[in-house]
């Protein structure tokens, strides 16, 4: 009998593909008409002009422990990814900016303060053994044995004093972490924007890790994205699932799980069509997962966190077909691959309370990715494609921080408010506006009709503050991967180890079954 798997996003696609290679049959059904979940690449603008509809950074994927075991399949399958060597950067309303990239001296000569160089050199010369430590910890299963079984090798590895530092950045916030190490604001903004990319507003405590092992792998390592679009993960792990004799459906959406005496028989697709299983795989949010299961699962705790499953603040997408690069009045921002516009950590700080009040931000805090800088097959004739992630905005709109925008819902004001949104680039980038052929704006609530496991937007499916992180995500208790109902499983961002293109929960949930 068969695997099924709801949901053809990344960690979907993985535990499939995973499946798939052991010989076991699997059966992907995708509701949309076409896979991919986050991680697909389409002509959103002009023809020619190929846009990631969100996941653009493939870093975490190319890290994964189902790359490094199944790379050459992958490969085989057209996978090719693209290196980058200058990851990101911050501009500044004075034309300044702060650089990192895989050139040490080039990211050194971006700072401002000699201490500082010090200090990123010193954290350097920690981060490999920091981020083994880090990496043992992430992608440990959330069981008393996983979690028994990395403290003793981190502890082995780092030792008493290094487990306790290791302890201290876990708890520390954006802001904390980066003021304790740095002295010079803009780095401190730099660094912190990161958090936000994972719903960590700058004084959110257990906040510092991503800003930490983006902002120093970004210089150690780089970063990758997919040759002609993101999709290039999609189709090659569809490609081996197919070789290995699954299948993957799109247009088949599944209304229930069907359940007998605790355990999942299969699922049942809207028009009446019944499929057997003897697991299903639900690469779903909570909120998807409980509306699948309208007898609950037999627990109540459980099905009480489900409901309770937080999300984060939206994300408005702006997708532009362009001449050519933005005119940036640092000529440098021109060689990165994401460009951060939030000059100072309280500006992140405030957009985060706006959001979160329900407000359109003022200036909301803004991911300027420029692909074709690195991959310019994505556009015709030497031009370009930018990715513009506005983050953070909130779903149900209750007034306009700036007091111009009137609407209160998102049909109404989508367009005024990517207006504000490229008028800021354009503060940065004057005659912005000059070099826009087309574009296309996408709202927090286009993208969870499209992708309900994008609830209000949020491109993380679920916040991964502490009480909702590692053994806490989803439900404490079912952080494995696991459920009340015998046979089914739950993979995805809303599980642990949490959001990214790293495919953590498939492939952990794969090894399992």
């Amino acid at each position: 009998m068969q695997v099924i798997v709801i949901g053809s996003g990344i960690n979907g696609l993985v535990a499939a593909a995973s499946l798939a290679l052991k010989g076991r049959r699997v059966t992907v059904l995708e509701r949309l008409d076409r896979p991919g979940g986050a991680v697909r690449t389409e002509a959103l603008t002009l023809p020619g002009f190929r846009h990631d509809v969100a996941a653009m950074n493939l870093s975490m994927f190319a890290g994964s422990a189902f790359h490094a075991a199944h790379g050459e399949v992958l490969r085989r399958h057209g996978l090719a990814l693209v290196p980058v060597d200058r990851p990101f950067a911050s501009a500044f309303p004075d034309g300044g900016h702060l650089g990192v990239s895989t050139h040490p001296g080039e990211t050194l000569a971006s700072f401002s303060l000699e201490a500082d160089r010090k200090a990123w050199e010193a954290q350097l010369a920690m981060f490999p053994a920091q981020a083994a430590a880090l990496g043992s910890l992430l992608s440990a299963p959330m069981t008393r044995r996983g979690l028994a079984s990395a403290a003793w090798r981190i502890w082995r590895a780092r030792g008493s004093a290094g487990s306790l530092e290791l302890l201290r950045l876990l708890a520390s916030s954006p802001r904390a972490w980066a003021e304790r190490t740095f002295r010079d604001p803009r780095l401190h903004a730099a660094l912190c924007t990161w958090g936000l990319h994972l719903d960590f507003a700058p004084d959110v405590p257990g906040g510092a890790i991503f800003p930490y092992l983006e902002g120093l792998a970004g210089q150690a390592m780089g970063m990758v994205i997919g040759q002609g679009g993101a999709d290039t993960v999609t189709r090659a792990l569809i490609g081996v699932i197919e070789s290995a004799g699954g299948g993957v459906r799109c247009s088949a959406e599944v209304e229930r799980i069907g359940i007998d005496g605790g355990r999942a028989t299969g699922v049942a697709l809207a028009g009446g069509e019944k499929l057997e299983a003897e697991s299903v795989v639900a690469n779903l949010t909570p909120r998807r997962l409980a509306m699948l299961l309208p007898g609950g699962s037999g627990d109540a705790r459980y099905d009480a966190g489900l409901r309770e499953f937080r999300y984060a603040p939206g994300t408005m997408m702006i997708h532009l077909a362009m001449r050519e690069l933005p005119p940036w009045r640092a000529e440098a921002l021109r060689r990165f691959a994401y460009v951060h516009l939030a000059p100072a950590v309280n500006d992140l700080a405030r957009t985060y309370q706006q959001a979160s009040a329900g407000l359109l931000p003022d200036a909301p805090v803004l991911v300027v990715g420029q692909p074709t800088v690195f991959d310019p097959g994505r556009a015709p004739n030497g031009r370009h494609v930018l990715w513009i992630q506005v983050r953070c905005v909130p779903a149900v709109i209750e007034g306009d921080a700036a007091g111009r925008i009137a609407g209160r819902d998102w049909p109404s004001v989508q367009n005024a408010y990517a207006d504000r949104v490229l008028d800021q680039i354009a503060a940065y980038a004057p005659g912005l506006h000059d070099h826009i052929l087309a574009r296309r704006v996408v709202s927090p609530l286009e993208l969870e009709a499209e992708n309900p496991n994008l609830v209000g937007g949020d491109q993380v499916s679920g916040s991964h503050h502490p009480a909702q992180n590692f053994m806490f995500r989803p439900v404490w208790g079912y952080a494995d991967g696991g459920t009340p109902i015998r046979g089914l499983y739950q993979v995805g961002a809303s599980v642990w180890p949490g959001a990214g293109t790293g495919a953590g929960s498939g492939w952990l949930v794969s090894q399992r079954l």
